[in-house]
């Protein structure tokens, strides 16, 4: 009788492994969900500067200086505007993620916006 229940949970867990297997997202796809993509957007720097103004100078200082947060003055020398996208799209330590906050372009003018500061 041992047997047939040993035999059960064998045949049980290789069923678990192969459904697994094809439901469980392979390394490309966590890596896109890991980068989110960047809309293309024309940059419209009074747009952004509204949208940082409301939600960024708390920690960045009103001249992006930096506070609770970096200074952001010359980010742009430092960061891609794909990856600030990304950094302000998920979040980084302290810094809250703001994708579901603001839209996906909001955040994809603002990156461009930061870019530019050189």
């Amino acid at each position: 009788m041992q047997k047939y229940i040993m035999s059960g949970f064998f045949f049980t867990a290789c069923i678990v492994a192969i459904v697994l297997m094809f439901t469980l997202p392979g390394k490309e796809q966590v890596a896109e969900e890991a980068k989110p993509s960047m809309p293309e957007v024309v940059l419209d720097a009074a747009s952004a500067e509204t949208v940082v103004k409301s939600s960024c100078i708390s920690c960045h200082g009103d001249q992006l200086q930096g506070g609770v947060g970096p200074n952001l003055e010359k980010i742009g020398s430092q960061m891609t505007p794909e990856e600030i996208y990304s950094l302000v799209s998920k979040g980084k330590g302290i810094m809250p993620a703001f994708k579901g906050k603001l839209k996906d372009e909001e955040i994809a003018n603002v990156a461009q916006w930061l870019a530019t500061k050189k």
